[in-house]
């Protein structure tokens, strides 16, 4: 269970003994600090003070060679009973002293004070060591040192230690008193307004109303304005629910009209496949039994007109089945499987260099590449795009065609890519609109309509698809699939 688990109570009350212990533990470790320092300077003064006794009342015995009277001089320091030792050597550092405070005769290793330097100190664990520089009219007649133990100054530290305990213990009781009493005055209007807030959105009622336990300054702000958003909400869902109705009212019609239209389509698409394109049947073969009969007493005026009436009857009925193909896109029910547009593409490559074998056309096509989709719609994606890469590679000595896909922000894109005539990139906006052409008939056969097909079949899939071309070196054709953001048109 993490910090912001805690009820708010509890997290205030912490919070107020985290920021009171912090304040206490830094003003006693800075007090305690202080007071170790004091306690370190009066030591270091009162010893030095007495080694400087000790050297001017040692001055005669090093002038006239009188140990005794200099052993005499440091027994005084018996009556301290902090000093361990101390000891008076001559300038050429011969012992001529020596006070134990446990008898001994050892002698303290004193290091040789620096040119220039009267006195100094070594503080070690247990012990601090001052030495002074015994000097008489002028001239070094010896050394004094005194060895000092640290019991007085580390029980000094422990006593503090154990005072700024009990002063760090009483005020963190004092201060959970108070978190107490004053957090329940914050943090009881705060979980009241918390659980109301759960209750809200739990049950969708937006009736319920947080009561003001007259705290005052922010918190009764604050619950004001909640109670206030309340009502705003109630209020506003209210409309809703009245606009809703109406919605649904609208959308039924709506329906109702869609599928009155998309009926009128069916029939409007049954019509021109079958009443229009029986009299284009009629006059294309009545043109070319006109040709064959009669070719020979047309001329060749007449046979080229006539053979311009063939033509055009031809393209109409191209037209016509792109046509159909367009509304079929938009209309047909969809049926979402998994697709493998590799074996599909495969398919549509061996049909293309069936129908023109001559053709040197090199496919590059990705392995295992597969889709979600409706894999009737899908082929006539791949179809269009396939057939155009043929198309407008056409005017290449070596034609290449190549599909694949790439991942981009963890999303699959798939790509269709020539190296065939290109297009003008400022002209691309033209692109799938139906009818739009962006070369002559002359370059290439065409109607216009498949990328329009191909456009609506990808946005039915949720996706998108756009291009990327130069002028003679080719087009590329890149698109998405998302199925899931177009659930309500599958089947």
């Amino acid at each position: 269970m993490s910090a912001n688990d805690y009820p708010i109570f509890r997290r205030l009350t912490r919070m107020n003994m985290l920021a009171s212990t912090l304040a206490l533990v830094v003003a006693c470790t800075a007090f305690l600090a202080y007071d170790v320092f004091l306690f370190r300077e009066g030591l270091l003064r009162n010893l030095n003070v007495q080694a400087q006794i000790i050297g001017s009342n040692s001055v005669s015995a090093l002038t006239f060679n009188d140990p005794k009277s200099a052993q005499s001089t440091l027994s005084a320091l018996s009556l301290s009973s902090n000093i361990i030792s101390a000891g008076i050597s001559t300038p050429d550092g011969q012992r001529f002293a020596h006070y134990s405070r446990t008898g001994g005769a050892e002698l303290v290793q004193v290091p040789a004070l620096a040119a220039g330097n009267d006195e100094a100190h070594w503080f070690g664990l247990n012990e601090v060591v001052v030495v002074h520089t015994i000097v008489f009219q002028g001239a070094n007649v010896g050394t004094v040192y005194i060895q000092s133990d640290l019991n007085r100054f580390y029980a000094r530290v422990w006593q503090y230690v154990l005072i700024l305990a009990l002063i760090l213990f009483a005020s963190l009781f004092a201060a959970r008193f108070i978190s107490a009493y004053f957090g329940k005055a914050v943090a009881q209007p705060i979980a009241a307004l918390s659980e109301t807030a759960q209750t809200v959105s739990r049950q969708k009622n937006y009736s319920i109303r947080v009561m003001d336990s007259g705290a005052g300054g922010e918190v009764s702000v604050l619950i004001r304005a909640f109670n206030e958003m309340l009502e705003q909400i109630q209020r506003r869902d209210d409309e809703l629910q009245g606009a809703r109705v109406g919605l649904e009212k609208r959308v039924e019609e709506r329906t109702r009209q869609l599928v009155a239209a998309n009926r009128e389509l069916e029939a409007f698409s049954y019509s021109v496949s079958h009443d229009l394109r029986n009299p284009l049947e009629t006059i294309s073969g009545f043109s070319y039994l006109l040709l064959q009969e009669y070719g020979d007493k047309l001329g060749p005026a007449g046979k080229a007109n006539l053979q311009e009436v063939n033509d055009a009857t031809k393209r109409m009925a191209q037209l016509i089945d792109d046509l159909l193909a367009l509304a079929h896109a938009s209309s047909t029910a969809m049926h979402r499987e998994k697709v493998d547009l590799t074996q599909m593409t495969k398919s549509i490559k061996s049909e293309l260099q069936r129908r023109q074998p001559e053709r040197d056309v090199s496919f590059v096509i990705s392995e295992c590449v597969s889709a979600e989709g409706d894999s009737s719609l899908l082929r006539v994606v791949m179809e269009n795009l396939l057939n155009n890469a043929w198309k407008y590679t056409s005017g290449r000595e070596k034609g290449r065609i190549e599909f694949g896909c790439k991942q981009e922000s963890g999303t699959t894109v798939y790509y269709v890519r020539d190296n065939g005539a290109g297009f003008d990139p400022e002209n691309i906006d033209r692109l799938f609109k139906p009818f739009q052409r962006l070369h002559s008939k002359s370059e290439f056969p065409g109607t216009g309509v498949g990328l329009a097909t191909v456009q609506r079949i990808i946005h039915r899939h949720g996706g998108e698809i756009w291009a990327e071309a130069k002028v003679g070196e080719g087009a590329a054709f890149y698109f998405i699939l998302q199925p899931e953001l177009a659930a309500r048109q599958w089947a």
